[in-house]
């Protein structure tokens, strides 16, 4: 009889509870503003694209209070937003300082994807390709150009003069170079401003075609004649973890004409360790005699050894004692310094540290023998 009460009485409580929890949500369900699909059309571009002037300018400029305005910094997201952006800033103004350059245009080109609209605001979701260009102090000259592609969640508050900030994500390609005061910059810039401009016109076609594919399909940092989009034959594997193993084997297949083999090898169905892992690339490149070590070590270790760096060669980021990011050599800028292209976050000729220089991280130059 006891036993019966009890269970009785937790049913009830059960029942209760449910009953409870059901008329929150259906309350919230009511009173909460619904979100609407907006109708994207060149001014909602517009509006997007003006929070980038702003926010390129002020990281053109090294000018930190210009961004302040642009976050609702009262709330956690808008605050850490907000952050993140002045640690990008001072990153890309230590980087320059390093290498000898300034930086003298940024600007990004928006593709929203879809937008909703809820309360006094949206949530949008967009492709960005950002041209920054830069000239070396010795040679004001010269201009060279990269571009980086990156895909943004962003949320924001409508005031009706402006936009605010409230929210946003995106996979940050600076994330890795928060320790760049480690690197003796004033050695290193002495070295790259010296360096003389490279000729790659000798180099043998399967480079130049390996070359010709990696700008092809490099995704939102190409442009409007390349679509900003990946080869679609091919997964993406971004949401498994990432990209570039997978493009750096696209790109030396497709455009390099190297055969597959059982350890290294991509199907609709599946696809091996060594062509989508990047430790398992690298591992098997070199393992393979398809490649050869040029360097490995730190930045200071190996940055004058990247000048023997070719169009179709690669460089491997490694991390922790892993090799997590694996980029492709495409050129090099007006003091020779090599550029690469690269999934995740996609990049189109930028040079090949940019966005790696903590000092824990350790690089693999390696040269592919076509």
């Amino acid at each position: 009889m006891y036993l019966f009460s009890a269970i009785k009485k937790s049913t009830l409580i059960y029942i209760l509870s449910f009953t409870v929890i059901t008329i929150l949500l259906v309350c919230l369900y009511i009173f909460e503003p619904l979100a609407k699909d907006v109708v994207v059309n060149e001014e909602f571009t517009a509006r997007v694209e003006e929070l980038f002037q702003i926010r390129n300018m002020a990281m053109l400029k090294n000018n930190l209070k210009a961004l302040e305005p642009l976050y609702d910094r009262g709330t956690r997201n808008g605050q850490w937003a907000y952050e993140h952006e002045v640690k990008k800033t001072k990153y890309l103004h230590k980087w320059a300082d390093k290498q000898g350059i300034k930086f003298i245009d940024i600007k990004t080109k928006v593709l929203v994807r879809n937008a909703k609209q809820k309360g006094d605001g949206y949530y949008i979701n967009y492709i960005a390709s950002t041209e920054y260009k830069y000239v070396y102090e010795n040679d004001p000259g010269t201009i060279n150009m990269f571009r980086i592609g990156t895909y943004h969640s962003l949320d924001v508050r409508d005031n009706e003069e402006n936009w605010v900030i409230k929210r946003e994500w995106y996979t940050d390609p600076f994330a890795d170079s928060l320790n760049l005061d480690e690197i003796k910059a004033l050695d290193i810039e002495q070295y790259i401003t010296s360096q003389p401009p490279r000729d790659f016109s000798g180099i043998s076609e399967r480079r130049k075609n390996a070359v010709k594919y990696a700008d092809q399909y490099c995704g939102a940092a190409g442009n409007e004649e390349t679509g900003y989009k990946y080869n679609k034959q091919y997964r993406d594997y971004n949401p498994q973890g990432g990209d570039c193993a997978n493009f750096a084997s696209q790109i030396l297949y497709e455009g390099g004409k190297f055969k597959k083999t059982a350890a290294w090898n991509y199907t609709k169905r599946d696809a091996s360790r060594a062509w989508v892992n990047a430790q398992g690339f690298k591992d098997y490149m070199i393992n393979s005699g398809r490649a050869s070590l040029i360097a490995y070590g730190t930045y200071n270790q190996v940055y004058k050894a990247s000048y023997k760096l070719l169009p179709g060669d690669f460089v491997a980021y490694e991390k922790n004692g892993k090799v997590t990011h694996i980029s492709v050599v495409t050129g090099a800028d007006s003091k020779g310094y090599a550029l690469v292209n690269c999934h995740n976050t996609d990049r189109y000729r930028v040079p090949w540290d940019l966005g790696w220089s903590d000092r824990g991280i350790k690089f693999y130059l390696v040269r592919v023998h076509y």
